[in-house]
């Protein structure tokens, strides 16, 4: 074999070692959520929703650029979309692993259900981070607090686009916006005292 050849060689095969030690240098991150109802109070109204791990919103998933998993759907666009389209509900007891990578995207985003009204309830922040030893394309801030915007419903939200589906007008309005699953400033929730709001 001549030196150019070997050299070429050489050079292809550190190419390989370098595309194998760059996947494996990917941390998989591994996050369980569980479904269940949980009572929530909001607006003096104590509601029975649906919620992940017992928080309104969702805890955060967090995770490098390079880590296996990520928000543009890479060869997994079967597992985001509207229910019974490209993807069943999943089913109460039943379980559902969701696999999925990230490929040059950093931010926040925000990961949701996609059966129904449960999105009102069902969600929570998906935290990309740049890489480790890496800066990020504008100075780094002092400190991160991701901030969500929802909207709280006094009644069960599929009872509200239930009437307006059966009415043919659109949906109430909800009954407050809210940051981070709370609504704001709150009074005492008192049916016998009078305040003045100034």
């Amino acid at each position: 074999m001549r030196t150019s050849q070997k050299s070429l060689l050489l050079i292809y095969f550190a190419s390989l070692l370098s595309l194998f030690v760059k996947f494996t240098a990917a941390r998989t991150r591994h996050y369980t959520f569980n479904i269940d109802y949980h009572n929530v109070t909001r607006l003096c109204h104590t509601r029975k929703i649906v919620t992940v791990n017992k928080q309104f919103p969702g805890a955060p998933l967090v995770a490098r650029e390079e880590n296996r998993h990520g928000v543009r759907q890479l060869r997994s666009g079967w597992a985001d979309g509207p229910a019974y389209v490209t993807q069943c509900p999943i089913q109460t007891n039943q379980s559902y692993v969701y696999n999925f990578t990230t490929v040059g995207q950093r931010g926040t985003l925000l990961w949701h259900a996609h059966i129904s009204w449960m999105r009102s309830t069902v969600h929570g922040p998906i935290i990309i981070l740049p890489r480790r030893n890496e800066s990020y394309p504008f100075k780094k801030p002092y400190k991160e607090v991701p901030i969500i915007f929802g909207e709280w419903f006094n009644v069960d939200p599929e009872a509200v686009i239930s009437q307006a589906l059966q009415t043919g007008a659109g949906p109430n309005v909800s009954d407050a916006y809210t940051i981070n699953g709370l609504p704001g400033p709150l009074y005492n929730c008192s049916s016998q005292d009078t305040f003045k709001l100034k």
